[in-house]
Formats: structure tokens, sequence, C-alpha cells
């Protein structure tokens, strides 16, 4: 029998209610996050959209590339630079994280319930 390593990356759907805080101001709000694990990298969650409230981010000029999930937009609020990014266009094999909006656990507030 062969052996077949682990996946880079594997995606967990969280039941949870999972709140996105900036100081006091909720800027998420999810029972539909995905839970991104990768190997290296602390677990991330990734929100969709529509969870979001959109109208307080705007789009950073910051963009990378990741060759496992593809390349990424930044978002700030005002007074918090590049507090969210997101794969619009991710390969095909994260297809899943289409769209969602990950934040930066070290700029914002994150609660699980």
């Amino acid at each position: 029998m062969a052996d077949h390593p682990e996946p880079r990356i594997t995606l967990h759907p969280l039941s949870s209610r999972v709140r996105i805080l900036a100081g006091k101001t909720v800027i998420a709000d999810t029972g539909s996050a995905l839970e991104l694990r990768e190997k290296g990298y602390p677990p991330r969650l990734y929100l969709p959209r529509a969870d979001v409230a959109m109208a307080k981010l705007s789009v950073s000029h910051t963009l990378t590339h990741c060759p496992f999930k593809g390349d990424s937009t930044y978002y700030s609020l005002p007074d918090l630079p590049d507090i969210a990014w997101s794969y619009d266009q991710p390969i095909e094999e994260m297809q899943a994280i289409a769209g969602r909006l990950a934040f930066d656990a070290d700029k914002v507030s994150l609660e699980v319930e």
C-alpha cells in the first residue's frame, strides 16, 4: 500500500459563529467560516465577503503571491493598514476560498463562539 503524503493545505468548514472586531467595531460576523490549515503557518479563517462590512474597508496597494493559493489583494481600515486579504482568483485547488477574506490576528480581535 502506497503512502500518500499529507496535503500542504486543508480546508475545514466551521459551524461556530466567528466575529472580527477592530477595537469595538464589528468588521465581520459569520456562521460560515472556512478554516485553512497550511503546513508551517497558523490556521486562518476565511470569511464570506457577504458577512464582512466591506464598506468599512478599502483596497490596499499591497499585493502578494502564494504559489499554493495564488495572488492576494489586501484591505485596510483608515487607521489599520492591511488587516485582511483575499484571493479573488485563487489557483484551481483553492477555489473554495475565492472572494473570502482572512484577517490578520495581530491587528484585529477574533471571537469564535
